[in-house]
């Protein structure tokens, strides 16, 4: 399972009629790949809740997203298993199946908001317009194989 956390200032994702929006916290690509499992979902939540990049009062990263109130906009995106190694088209085997991909997405979520943290979504498996202000810019990630932090 792999995850690309953006900090942000503010982010949006519209699908239809459908349209979420955070101001401080996190973007959250997550890419559910075909042997990610529900452990990964697990430490990568908790990672994540714990991650301190927000900065202090001395300007150092070195607050969590509990201590700015900040929120996650949580996106599923499965071309982030793309395989580029032949041809000039990518190839997406490595991504999980939708059925199973989206139970997986669904426990991660709930995972991020056991740690009371507001957790707002996209549209599983839609087609989606996301727009946010990359603060710092900041932008990490992370992977998880068999329960494993990578």
């Amino acid at each position: 399972m792999k995850v690309v956390l953006q900090k942000v200032s503010q982010a949006k994702v519209t699908s239809g009629n459908i349209q979420n929006e955070i101001n401080q916290g996190y973007l959250l690509l997550v890419g559910i790949g075909e042997s990610s499992t529900y452990s990964d979902a697990e430490v990568l939540a908790k990672k994540i809740a714990k991650t301190r990049i927000f900065e202090d009062e001395n300007g150092k990263m070195n607050l969590d997203i509990h201590q700015v109130n900040g929120e996650i906009l949580s996106i599923s995106q499965f071309t982030i298993y793309a395989s580029v190694k032949k041809g000039n088209r990518p190839g997406f085997s490595n991504a999980k199946r939708p059925e199973e991909a989206l139970k997986i997405y669904e426990y991660f979520n709930e995972q991020l908001e056991s740690y009371n943290i507001n957790v707002k979504t996209g549209e599983f498996g839609a087609h989606m317009d996301v727009s946010l202000t990359n603060d710092g810019p900041i932008t990490i990630i992370f992977e998880s194989k068999e329960g494993n932090i990578q």
